[in-house]
């Protein structure tokens, strides 16, 4: 059996700038119809992002066979090569030359307030990568452009691959009909808490009236308890206790590895949680999505240590 993750989402640069100041000193309320500021940013990095991108590093950080299912400008060679490297296989992220690749442009003041500006580049075009005929033990439609994600919903759900519902920041773009169109094809929800309530909010139905039609559902709460509905059954799912969270972000990608990870191994959903769990505790640690390097092992360990379980 193919332990493929066919992982469809938005693969993206962040370019992250430090304004050594507060924007409450220069945004004035009484001046805010005829705006026009300036932000000295000496600090400045560039990291590789987007939810499919940060999925496939974590992973194949566990070992796993990520293929990210995405659409890029001509200026992701260097992210292109960088997964390679890691033994990512790209062969389904689709390169077009007339476009940029999907950037966030993100400054950060010393309240840690943040002004963002999204391009969505390439990934409009998203729907576009055909991925028909795949096969692969599990997908995932991780946040991309609306039409591609429910693009690659129908073509996984047509090829017979189960996979995971995750709303995150597209949450915006689907309204009660949209998410109850996505659930007909999903095998999982996975949720943070906020989401969960407006799934709720906005379909009309509790979240153990949506797992009856499902696998399951996982709500995580960051730092409570992750809850599982599961064959009928509401688990709560202890976290691990973070000594220093450093920087949340793609902390929800790196637990949807390891979520991956564990159903690929035919895991219930409890247990594959359950690595989702120290998955998303490692990457709180680290600045940026993806520069946060455990071996396997360290993985493993962390894993015993608080679950009892192994790989």
């Amino acid at each position: 059996m193919s332990e493929k993750v066919l992982i469809c989402g938005s693969i993206a640069f962040d370019t992250i700038a430090v304004f050594e100041g507060h924007f409450k000193e220069h945004i004035l309320a009484d001046s805010i119809q005829s705006l026009s500021v300036s932000f000295f940013v000496p600090s400045l990095r560039k990291e590789y992002g987007g939810c499919a991108g940060n999925i496939a590093y974590n992973l194949s950080l566990l070992g796993g066979k990520p293929v990210p299912v995405g659409t890029v400008g001509s200026d992701a060679a260097d992210y292109l090569e960088y997964m390679q490297q890691m033994g990512i296989d790209t062969s389904l992220v689709r390169v077009l030359p007339d476009m940029y690749t999907p950037q966030c442009f993100i400054t950060t003041d010393l309240d840690n307030n943040q002004i963002a500006s999204f391009h969505p580049g390439a990934m409009e075009r998203s729907a576009d990568n055909d991925i028909s005929g795949q096969q692969a033990a599990w997908g995932i439609i991780a946040p991309d452009s609306k039409d591609g994600m429910f693009a690659h919903a129908r073509r996984l759900h047509a090829g017979g691959i189960p996979f995971v519902f995750d709303l995150g920041q597209a949450m915006p773009l689907f309204d009660g009909d949209d998410i109850q169109r996505m659930l007909e094809m999903a095998s999982i929800l996975c949720v943070n808490e906020y989401e969960a309530s407006v799934v709720v909010q906005r379909t009309g139905k509790n979240m153990e009236d949506i797992a009856k039609g499902l696998q399951g559902v996982i709500v995580t709460h960051g730092s409570e308890a992750s809850v599982v509905y599961e064959e009928g059954e509401r688990t709560e799912v202890p976290v691990i206790k973070v000594a220093d969270v450093v920087d949340p972000t793609g902390c929800g990608d790196a637990h949807r590895a390891g979520l991956l990870h564990g159903l690929t191994r035919g895991w219930n959903l409890r247990d594959a949680c359950k690595l989702g769990n120290i998955m998303g505790s490692i990457k709180v640690a680290s600045r940026g999505p993806q520069n946060h390097r455990p071996a396997r092992q360290h993985i493993e360990a962390m894993l015993q240590d608080h679950y009892g379980m192994g790989l």
